[in-house]
């Protein structure tokens, strides 16, 4: 299943724009996160998962032990995704989240960049978003059901 860009707009909350990072506990020389999210969840760099700044926490939910994750769209160079909220961090200042290895490659293929400015992320409403690349709304719209107003 692939959400549409209208159906993932419409039940998009306020944007916060800054940078995005990515992040490996893996990794030697990472020095955000651990094996354990802050969800429960262990980090998985195959998912499309994230961690989003502690102030902002609340505006994902939450973003707690044994708790079901959040959703955010994250918009930048052209190209938006959804990814599941598992974990939070004091991310360096700009940095709004960090990104699991999967989804930072989906904007960065070579991993160079390693900070990527002008991303917009969007907590979604709702429980049962299915993460990955968004498609375009001409070709979704008509697949997608229609969401009561």
């Amino acid at each position: 299943m692939v959400h549409s860009s209208a159906v993932v707009d419409a039940a998009s909350g306020d944007a916060i724009v800054g940078a995005a990072s990515t992040y490996n506990p893996f990794k030697p020389g990472w020095r955000e996160g651990g094996p354990q999210t802050a969800s429960g969840e262990r980090y998985d760099p195959s998912v499309w998962a994230a961690a989003i700044k502690t102030t902002l926490r609340e505006k994902f939910g939450g973003v707690q032990f044994g708790v079901r994750p959040k959703f955010a769209l994250v918009e930048a160079v052209g190209k938006k995704v959804i990814v599941k909220i598992n974990d939070v961090g004091p991310l360096t200042p700009g940095r709004v989240i960090d990104l699991n290895e999967r989804a930072m490659r989906y904007f960065d293929p070579s991993m160079e960049r390693g900070v990527i400015h002008g991303v917009t992320v969007k907590p979604l409403e709702g429980d049962y978003w299915v993460p990955g690349p968004v498609g375009s709304a001409s070709l979704a719209d008509e697949d997608e059901p229609s969401t009561p107003g």
